[in-house]
């Protein structure tokens, strides 16, 4: 069994929170003294804290900038980044 405080701010991880749950991916924004800021992937992103000493089953990965970098084209779109610049 691992924590929130073993995350480290900045990077994404596909963690299991609970023994028979599905993967999810998170990002640690910034950690408290108590808590963790996180945002959370299912249905869009949603950012929620968690106590440091909320308990994670299992941490898969951390994902590394590749990873990350192809997971964000998928889930904003490969254009997201591109703005369209013809209007008529």
């Amino acid at each position: 069994m691992y924590s929130y405080e073993l995350l480290e701010a900045g990077c994404y991880y596909l963690v299991r929170e609970k023994e028979n749950d599905g993967l999810l991916l998170i990002k640690v924004h910034f950690k408290s003294d108590y808590a963790v800021c996180v945002s959370t992937y299912v249905e869009g992103e949603e950012i929620v804290w968690k106590r440091k000493t909320d308990p994670i089953f299992d941490i898969i990965e951390c994902l590394d900038d590749k990873a990350v970098a192809q997971w964000e084209k998928v889930f904003f779109g490969e254009d997201a980044y591109y703005e369209d610049d013809e209007e008529e």
